[in-house]
């Protein structure tokens, strides 16, 4: 096996050799697992996508009820077929999942990891790679986006927040504590359209990333957005920007939330909660929201205001329209 055996996710790493195993194929295909999790995390992939893969390798496993040296092409074909007439899944995801079951093949019939090698030495038989050209779909096309969403208008994006700033009304009128966590939601959509955020770099945005613009000092503290976690290329960190301020009441809506409704959470930062000044701070006991508690709650006012079918990314291309028309200007004068 030569020096195969030192390189993350071999099969030597994981299984002794001569040494008989109690449920073998089952023992064989968790180290597998985890031997590919290993080779992933060595190549510096984020690990949520490390166990998405995974458990779309199991779920492929467990409709075809047998394990990657028995695996065959019409298998594949087969699962992929009903997720696409059963389930209705997307094409996008549909490809995820074919690409899922491909990396893992492609890893256990690797020589370097003497994958194939144990598995014929064990069970009289070898994995192959089951996922190919004519068995997948090719990803030809930027957007994959449903055709049925669009950006908001502005008549529609007016009413959205309009309906967004009542809400927080409402709420506080009835004396419920729920009116902070609206404020919240509330001024994370208006600085996702501000700065054409995704979700994720809106929800992790700080005090700290917002500062100065020279060339627009009329922004006072909120001249420019700092984008820290914005999404990474494969294998890498997240990717950083600078985004300028362009809309004018962009500071008044930060303003407000930093100096005004943020403390009345009590993180003031003296209990040294490194999240104590993230714009969607909830309370010492929950500092930060989960992910989608605000696409949930989007969802929710869109619907309440609008049938526009959109996703809280829908926020972005009005902005950048803006963003551009508003650059034109500023160059003309």
């Amino acid at each position: 096996m030569g020096s195969s055996g030192s390189i993350p996710g071999a099969a030597r790493l994981h299984l002794v050799d001569g040494v008989a195993l109690l449920r073998p194929e089952e023992q064989v295909f968790t180290a597998m697992l985890t031997g590919f999790a290993n080779q992933q995390l060595a190549r510096n992939l984020a690990r949520t996508t490390v166990e998405s893969r995974e458990n779309t390798v199991k779920a492929f496993a467990a409709y075809v009820n047998t394990y990657p040296w028995h695996w065959t092409p019409a298998m594949v074909d087969e699962w992929l077929g009903d997720l696409r007439s059963l389930r209705d899944l997307r094409r996008s995801t549909i490809r995820s999942c074919s690409e899922a079951v491909r990396a893992f093949c492609h890893f256990v019939t690797d020589p370097l990891y003497d994958w194939a090698a144990t598995c014929e030495e064990r069970f009289g038989t070898h994995p192959v790679q089951v996922v190919h050209e004519w068995n997948t779909a090719v990803h030809v096309q930027d957007n994959e986006a449903d055709a049925k969403k669009r950006a908001f208008t502005k008549a529609e994006l007016r009413a959205f927040f309009e309906h967004c700033d009542g809400e927080v009304v409402r709420i506080r009128a009835f004396g419920r504590k729920g009116w902070l966590p609206a404020f919240r939601d509330a001024t994370l959509f208006k600085t996702a359209y501000a700065y054409g955020l995704r979700r994720n770099e809106t929800r992790m945005l700080d005090a700290a990333d917002f500062g100065r613009n020279p060339h627009g000092a009329g922004y006072g503290e909120f001249g420019r957005c700092q984008v820290r976690f914005g999404k990474a290329k494969k294998g890498s960190p997240p990717k950083r920007r600078g985004v300028l301020t362009v809309f004018g009441w962009t500071p008044d809506v930060l303003g407000e939330w930093f100096t005004e409704v943020r403390p009345l959470l009590g993180t003031d930062g003296t209990d040294g909660n490194d999240r104590a000044h993230r714009v969607d701070v909830t309370s010492p006991r929950c500092p930060s929201a989960r992910r989608g508690q605000s696409t949930h709650r989007h969802d929710a006012w869109r619907t309440a205001t609008t049938s526009v079918f959109a996703a809280v990314r829908s926020l972005s291309p009005e902005r950048w329209e803006a963003r551009t028309s508003a650059m034109a200007n500023r160059r003309r004068l």
